[in-house]
């Protein structure tokens, strides 16, 4: 039988990962995201992440988020994401496609064998993290919709519950969160459904059940608790970059040298240490990516 010779992006966990939490996501493997989020989920079945990092400390991921929905600061979502109730859970998937539906947690998440997938986190303020996430390719769920020769946009929005997210009670921004991919940049084989982290459910405050994970761009383009995918023939609209475009682009990838017009993109702090270190191009997945954007102007397409 034929080996599969391992991507760059792909390591094992023992690799980047400390021993406890090895033990700690073979517990979630024997049923512990079934028991929290009421879903069954199978083994996984790959794990992703870049050489020589070190995950972040599952305590700093889990408190230092951005999470408007609970509020502004980076407590906040910790804070008061407990009155949120995650189950159960359902999307819907429309627009040009051929199978218009909405799906229940348990039903998409079995489109695929669950993977285990370590990625670079990084958010367009200069910080970063490195987190172990739980979950299915998005293109498993593309393709059960079977998108229209006319789709070329991938359009998604948050749930809108402001009586269990404070934060959708002020006008901080204009809810439900929206965000937004290309149709090529959503069926790519780094972008990824996670409904756990650390081999544990995906905790309220990092986007409980199902968020995005992109992690070529920035953090903000990885939208959290996603109630509907909609795929769309033009760019569709996304909550940051309608709100300030000067400052957030529709693309968003990570660019050292394109810097936000408030302070330098070139040099990030990861959470947990104290010296800053360089910013990858593409957040260090330029080989899987960047033939996306052949012959683009970065700087233009932000």
């Amino acid at each position: 039988m034929p080996l599969r010779r391992p991507r760059r992006w792909q390591l094992s966990e023992n690799a980047v990962t400390p021993s406890s939490l090895v033990l700690n996501r073979r517990a979630f493997v024997a049923g512990a995201l079934a028991l929290s989020a009421g879903v069954g989920l199978a083994a996984p079945s790959a794990r992703a992440a870049i050489p020589a990092d070190e995950t972040t400390p599952r305590k700093d991921a889990t408190t230092y988020n951005n999470f408007y929905e609970f509020g502004p600061d980076k407590g906040d979502p910790a804070r008061y994401g407990g009155s949120f109730r995650p189950t159960p859970w359902a999307v819907t998937i429309d627009g040009e496609v051929e199978h218009p539906q909405t799906i229940g947690l348990e039903d998409l998440l079995a489109l695929s064998a669950l993977e285990e997938r370590i990625y670079r986190l990084r958010c367009v303020e200069g910080w970063s993290m490195v987190i172990p996430w739980m979950g299915i390719p998005l293109a498993k769920v593309l393709a059960r919709a079977a998108p229209l020769a006319s789709a070329k946009y991938v359009a998604f929005e948050t749930v809108l519950r402001p009586s269990e997210m404070p934060g959708q009670r002020t006008r901080l921004l204009d809810w439900p969160y929206r965000e937004g991919l290309r149709l090529d940049e959503a069926a790519h084989r780094l972008t990824f459904l996670a409904s756990g982290m650390y081999g544990e459910a995906l905790p309220n405050q990092n986007g409980a059940p199902l968020r995005l994970v992109v992690p070529w761009k920035y953090g903000f383009k990885s939208i959290k608790s996603i109630t509907r995918i909609t795929l769309v023939r033009d760019q569709p609209p996304t909550t940051w970059s309608a709100l300030n475009p000067r400052e957030y682009g529709f693309y968003s990838n990570v660019n050292p040298e394109v810097d936000h017009p408030r302070w330098s993109q070139a040099r990030e702090r990861r959470i947990g240490e104290f010296r800053r270190r360089d910013t990858l191009m593409f957040n260090g997945y330029g080989e899987e990516v960047a033939s996306l954007y052949a012959g683009m102007d970065l700087r233009t397409n932000y």
